[in-house]
């Protein structure tokens, strides 16, 4: 039977069919020029392809959610069958995300298991001879702190909208999104510190620098998710029936919070040789 929304035609089925959008094609190339900056970065210190990539990444960013939020203000878009696509395909990006660093993971394992891999020699060590590594329990366990406090926060977010204290979710998001600032400001101040160069540096800083870099980069992708929920919360955008977006940002927080305890304790603690004095 067919079903009417205000201001569109009748429709037969409660599925979406994706309207026509430039978004998929154009944050594909900038990805790509992303990427290649990496690349030049690693291995020329060329800086400002990354910088193109990253600001194209953003754009896409902005005007895909942008329209992403007006199809969910809608009925006729967002039903209940939708959401539920969108619940799968928030969990199948997640999945595609755990297999992106665990090619991180398995690259620094592998050289720290076998280490003679990285010299040659017989008797070889990790960290490389002449690599200082972070006191793990100094700037990196007060970041640990702080993504698992984040946690907590966006949880109590969450809870709140679906109690209706509309107060509570608002400050939950604010707490989150200022913790996430927080880890980002830290962890810039810990690579300003850092004993050793990602340019030229070898295998221990292409790993560390890799693993932890991309996981910030989650870090701030993640805030910004958070940060437009809390504006969305603070204009009642969010009810306790219908709140996908809220949902899919703490899923992703939640993935990021997991992924760091894994980092903290392979790479910052498990994987520390000689500390480098400060």
């Amino acid at each position: 039977m067919a079903s009417t929304v205000e201001g569109h035609a009748p429709y037969k089925h409660p599925y979406h069919l994706v309207d026509p959008s430039p978004w998929p094609l154009l944050s594909a190339f900038s990805a790509g020029i992303m990427l290649f900056g990496i690349v030049l970065f690693a291995h020329d210190n060329i800086h400002w392809v990354f910088g193109l990539g990253l600001l194209g990444v953003l754009g896409c960013m902005f005007g895909w959610w942008r329209d992403v939020l007006k199809e969910s203000q809608n009925p006729f878009y967002h039903t209940s069958v939708v959401r539920l696509g969108l619940r799968y395909g928030m969990l199948l990006f997640i999945a595609s995300e755990v297999m992106f660093f665990v090619a991180f993971f398995w690259a620094f394992f592998h050289f720290a298991l076998y280490p003679e891999h990285v010299s040659g020699a017989t008797h070889a060590i990790w960290p490389p001879e002449g690599i200082k590594t972070f006191d793990p329990f100094s700037l990196p366990f007060l970041n640990t702190m702080i993504l698992l406090l984040s946690g907590c926060t966006v949880t109590w977010a969450h809870h709140s909208l679906l109690e209706g204290n509309r107060k509570g979710l608002v400050q939950g998001l604010a707490l989150t999104v200022l913790l996430g600032l927080s880890f980002t400001g830290l962890q810039a101040w810990e690579y300003a510190e850092a004993p050793f160069a990602f340019h030229g540096g070898g295998v221990y800083p292409s790993t560390f620098f890799l693993a932890t870099g991309f996981h910030g980069f989650h870090v701030i992708v993640g805030t910004i998710f958070l940060a437009v929920c809390l504006f969305r919360a603070m204009a009642g955008g969010f009810t306790a029936e219908r709140h996908f977006g809220l949902e899919a940002a703490a899923w992703y927080w939640h993935f990021v919070d997991v992924v760091w305890l894994f980092l903290f304790v392979s790479i910052y603690w498990w994987g520390a040789g000689e500390i480098a004095a400060h």
